[in-house]
């Protein structure tokens, strides 16, 4: 029975995707949108950017470290890329 309850945590602690790792590109800085994995573009509506990373000088072309908050509506922007 433990077993059964611990099984089902687990899948459901997959299944919500509590945070993933994300790559971006900066593809416009005004207004400011990042192209994730070459597939879809986040507008700045769904970007969290603490203020350190606002002072990141992000520029068209840098390459980004996101994580995907639960629920997959909000990204929030960790760094900048050095050695992408």
């Amino acid at each position: 029975m433990i077993d059964v309850i611990k099984r089902v945590s687990i899948a459901a602690v997959d299944s919500t995707n509590p945070v993933t790792i994300a790559y971006g590109t900066v593809t416009s800085t005004s207004p400011f949108e990042v192209l994730v994995d070459q597939r879809f573009t986040l507008p700045e509506e769904v970007l969290v950017i603490p203020e350190y990373a606002s002072k990141l000088n992000l520029a068209n072309g840098d390459k980004i470290l996101m994580l995907r908050v639960q629920g997959g509506q909000n990204f929030v922007v960790m760094d900048r890329l050095v050695n992408p």
